[in-house]
């Protein structure tokens, strides 16, 4: 079962459907229990930074958690990759998740329009579980205006749109990120959410979806 945490931020359904076009259980919770019992945990998001720590305090979801990301894969997919750090200065500075060091600030790429929307390959820095299945240059759909700063060892892989962004995280255990949209990504997407699901080692219907 991967629990999808419903924190009133959007893009829960298109994860949802994806994940079960892939064959995996699914359930959109913001229920404690769920979040505890499920074998995986899925952090989307879009909207903005304090809106969305707003949402998980408001819910008691920050103790879960961080309690969970220490014993179970844990996924932040957009906004809820930012989320996974310690700080962000969108609108003004906000506390996060703190599961990875790091925190999360405006782009400046130079000469290019913010929001960052579209389709950038990817290029691999840090191997992570993740990124076993990919070769780099690898194209995914980003739609963004914040992007982590964080340490290299953090950092999977990048993109870059007028500066190096990172594009997938890991905290090198059980913690995750995807800095742009595996489920309106392709086949390069949904095969990043097949590798993460597999590391929980469950969950899978044999003859679904691949």
């Amino acid at each position: 079962m991967i629990a999808i945490v419903d924190y009133g931020a959007g893009n829960l359904l298109s994860v949802d459907k994806a994940l079960r076009f892939l064959g995996f259980e699914t359930t959109v919770t913001d229920n404690e229990d769920d979040i505890r019992h499920a074998d995986a945990v899925v952090l989307p998001g879009v909207g903005a930074f304090p809106d969305a720590m707003a949402g998980l305090n408001a819910r008691g979801l920050v103790g879960v958690l961080k309690e969970q990301a220490a014993v179970k894969p844990l996924l932040g997919i957009c906004l809820g990759m930012q989320l996974l750090f310690e700080k962000s200065y969108e609108f003004k500075k906000t506390q996060g998740l703190s599961l990875i060091p790091g925190e999360v600030v405006r782009m400046e790429p130079e000469g290019l329009r913010i929001p960052h929307m579209g389709w950038n390959d990817l290029s691999l820095v840090t191997p992570s579980p993740l990124t076993r299945s990919l070769q780099g240059g690898e194209y995914v759909y980003f739609v963004h205006s914040y992007a982590a700063r964080t340490d290299r060892r953090y950092i999977s892989a990048v993109t870059h749109y007028g500066m190096d962004i990172p594009a997938i995280v890991s905290d090198g255990r059980f913690v995750h990120g995807a800095q742009f949209h595996p489920e309106k990504s392709a086949e390069v997407g949904l095969a990043l959410l097949r590798r993460f699901c597999s590391l929980s080692g469950g969950g899978e219907r044999p003859g679904d979806a691949r």
